[in-house]
């Protein structure tokens, strides 16, 4: 057995490999996946020093705890959290060293909800359509983490970054989200659609790696009826039948029937994956009607 591997002694909420995610399959019914917060991601591996291709854990408002089987370096970042190794404080958001045997506590977050660990030499846990990346909606990819289970790691690709502690955003305080018009737009009355620019709107608990839900005004239909299945793209702004916005995100399932008024610009999404329950979202329209 390999000594190059990771057990799992807490999983937490929801822990979750992911990378850059398998986009180019959404006519295969295949959604994007990967990690929500692509950015944070991406940091994390820098700073261990593997490319922002590799593997990391996602983890979901409390964290997880990891026991190396040799030793390895990692980087917390994401959401703020206390980190540990064996009970003593470690950095966030700079590489640490963890010894063989010693547990890497990850903590829960202090605001925002997704933290992400990256180790040296990356997740290898078996590609399915060249990711790792674990999808909640078709099932791809390794299976969200458990207690006792235990994770290959590749070897490491460089050396890490030296740095005491690698600036990142801050979760948002409000989320802005910049929207332009979607496809069903007609659907809704020109009073639902000044309401979508201009009411508040909170981020639901209901929410998950599928889509952002909100709580707010209810949004009225100008046409009622079905609308056939057709493509659903990442940030689409979807509105089931209660009338409240739903942001699609990574594991969004390719096709929908409920109108699209919006869809949000990509560089956006970012924040919303670390938006916790409670906070206020803003649609910003940007662009013509």
């Amino acid at each position: 057995m390999t000594d190059r591997a990771l057990a799992v002694v807490r999983a937490g909420a929801l822990t979750t490999v992911q990378d850059r995610g398998r986009p180019g399959h959404a006519h295969l019914g295949v959604p994007r996946s990967g990690a929500l917060d692509a950015p944070a991601a991406a940091l994390v591996n820098r700073l261990v020093g593997n490319p922002v291709t590799a593997a990391v854990l996602e983890t979901t408002l409390d964290g997880c705890a990891l026991r190396p089987r040799s030793a390895v370096t990692v980087a917390v970042g994401g959401a703020p959290c206390p980190v540990s190794v064996d009970g003593r404080p470690a950095a966030w958001g700079a590489a640490v060293r963890v010894a063989a045997g010693a547990l890497l506590e990850v903590g829960a977050a202090v605001a925002g909800v997704r933290s992400y660990v990256a180790v040296g030499g990356g997740i290898a846990v078996e590609p399915v359509l060249g990711s790792r990346s674990t999808d909640l909606l078709s099932g791809l990819g390794p299976a969200p983490l458990a207690d006792g289970t235990v994770l290959p790691l590749g070897r490491p690709y460089g050396l890490p970054a030296r740095v005491d502690v690698a600036p990142q955003p801050r979760p948002p305080a409000e989320l802005v989200l910049r929207v332009t018009p979607g496809p069903r737009e007609d659907w809704f009355t020109p009073r639902a659609l000044r309401v979508f620019t201009s009411r508040p709107y909170r981020v639901s608990p209901a929410g998950n790696r599928i889509g952002l839900r909100t709580e707010g005004p209810a949004l009225e239909r100008a046409r009622t009826g079905e609308l056939p299945s057709e493509g659903m793209v990442l940030g689409a702004v979807q509105v089931p039948p209660d009338g409240r916005p739903v942001v699609f995100l990574a594991d969004h399932p390719t096709t929908g029937g409920y109108p699209v008024i919006a869809v949000v610009r990509h560089t956006d999404l970012p924040a919303a994956a670390q938006a916790a329950p409670g906070t206020p979202v803003r649609f910003l329209a940007v662009g013509r009607r």
